[in-house]
């Protein structure tokens, strides 16, 4: 299944964004190897850093493009089809497809390689008068 940016904005939740997102059986999968120097200085390239800062733009800086998720600490670029060292090497258009890609913090990118919803950062509790109260 081919997953898109444009498909994943509609869903209405930060989870369910997640869980579309979320790598099952690819734990671990090596798609790099020992070929890991191409993806680095792909991603120090100011052709990519180009990119990257139109994807935090485009996503205000928000985990997973979610409004009320604001990232405040490093923000990683996605890619929701995972690419390869091919890709890379042959600069395939799915590397720059705004489609193909979503801003994420570490956690949160960590749980989508890892599928661990632990991983998640929970919403605050929201509190009301007297709810710990317990004769109210």
């Amino acid at each position: 299944m081919i997953k898109t940016y444009s498909e994943l904005i509609t869903l209405p939740t930060f989870e369910e964004r997640y869980r579309y997102l979320k790598l099952s059986g690819a734990v671990g999968k090596d798609t790099f190897g020992f070929k890991r120097w191409l993806n680095q200085e792909f991603y120090h390239s100011d052709e990519w850093l180009r990119f990257r800062n139109k994807i935090v733009i485009r996503d205000n800086g928000c985990d997973l493009a979610f409004q009320g998720f604001e990232i405040n600490e490093s923000v990683l670029i996605h890619h929701l089809n995972p690419i390869t060292y091919e890709d890379i090497l042959n600069r395939n258009p799915c590397i720059f497809d705004p489609d193909n890609v979503v801003c994420t913090k570490l956690s949160t990118h960590n749980a989508i390689h890892y599928g661990s919803e632990g991983l998640l950062i929970n919403r605050p509790v929201v509190r009301e008068k007297n709810d710990t109260c317990p004769w109210k």
